[in-house]
């Protein structure tokens, strides 16, 4: 495994995506803290969000950027929290696997842009280091939330420093 890799789906910039996000049931994900913007659940959604539109930049597909930031969160908390948390782990599963092919990693893929700004260029490993960071931005905010819960570490562990 790649560090790349690592940091999409192992202990990479923190604990694993799957121990920041195990043990946490449908109360806690839809939980609201005071004063935070989104609850785990809506934290996780907009990260499945944001996975499939690096997914569909890799494969060609130019998908519109959102016009708005609400436009990237959940409009309603329906689904199922299981299935949202399975769908961010099988995107991250599948952008470390194109993450472990060295060998495509210097391709180009254009991703859209807000409007007005014209669609960018650049590396398919640009591309998917940027999602890394964007998940490791959004799961330390999931582990604040499930720190002041009283629920961290998980049961797999997770840093607690």
């Amino acid at each position: 495994m790649n560090e790349l890799q690592r940091n999409l789906i192992g202990n990479g910039f923190g604990a694993p995506p799957s121990h920041v996000l195990e043990a946490v049931d449908d109360a806690m994900a839809h939980r609201r803290y005071p004063g935070a913007p989104h609850s785990i659940y809506e934290e996780v959604w907009h990260l499945a969000f944001w996975q499939q539109l690096t997914l569909d930049w890799i494969a060609g597909k130019p998908t519109k950027y959102p016009e708005h930031a609400s436009e990237g969160f959940p409009a309603s908390t329906d689904e199922p929290w299981d299935t949202v948390r399975e769908r961010f782990l099988q995107r991250a599963k599948k952008l470390a696997e194109i993450a472990g092919d060295e060998a495509q990693l210097g391709a180009s893929v254009v991703s859209q842009s807000r409007t007005p700004e014209p669609a960018r260029t650049r590396s398919l490993r640009e591309q998917i280091e940027g999602e890394a960071t964007h998940n490791a931005y959004h799961l330390g905010r999931v582990v604040l939330l499930r720190q002041v819960f009283g629920a961290w570490p998980p049961p797999s562990g997770g840093d607690t420093w």
